[in-house]
């Protein structure tokens, strides 16, 4: 299918790529295992077999008039270990590589029909100042936008790292869950060839 880039020309959009049915069931599922995958996991706590100490028995089975104890690192005493301790945890969630491209799929098709994906001939910068970026994408009023291109230069990470609402992605890159994170994608017609070549 035809689309109109910013400038007014026209570019080709593989029907693969840009022309599916949404799947929400599926892209939530994929969001959700991608946010799952960041999670980190590293909540632990000592049970009894790794509190320090307690070796010994603390005193003989009988005839002290006390409660049999084994350990002083039972979990009824103070600084013992902890009955149902937590352990580090892996949250990740597997997703299978057809699925994961059929939800990328799925998403740019619905969101080149919401007209939230915009594509630009390119993004190209004369210096690497934070202002002049944010003076070319004041001129085409985006405020919340996710830059994406073929190939990420130097130029444009350093104008771009310090724009709370503007992100930067290489093409191949591009996940489901941080093209929800913004209002607006500006692509780059480099950047649309590597997604569909991706994802075809």
């Amino acid at each position: 299918m035809e689309a109109t880039m910013v400038d007014g020309s026209s570019v080709r959009l593989n029907d693969a790529v840009f022309a599916r049915d949404y799947n929400q069931v599926l892209v939530h599922q994929v969001v959700r295992a991608h946010l799952a995958g960041a999670r980190s996991g590293t909540k632990a706590q000592l049970n009894r077999s790794r509190a320090s100490g307690g070796g010994a028995k603390p005193w003989r089975q009988k005839g002290m008039g006390r409660a049999r104890a084994g350990t002083i690192r039972s979990p009824l005493w103070r600084g013992g270990g902890r009955a149902f301790a937590a352990e580090p945890r892996d949250f990740s969630q597997k997703v299978n590589r057809k699925m994961y491209r059929y939800a990328l799929r799925s998403m740019l098709s619905e969101l080149y029909r919401l007209q939230k994906i915009l594509i630009v001939e390119s993004i190209l910068l004369d210096t690497h100042k934070t202002k002049a970026l944010a003076a070319k994408l004041k001129a085409m009023s985006l405020n919340s936008v996710l830059l994406v291109d073929a190939e990420v230069n130097d130029r444009l990470i350093l104008a771009s790292r310090n724009l709370p609402k503007v992100g930067l992605l290489r093409a191949t890159d591009l996940t489901p869950a941080n093209m929800l994170l913004f209002e607006k994608i500006l692509m780059t017609r480099a950047a649309v060839e590597k997604i569909e070549a991706w994802l075809s």
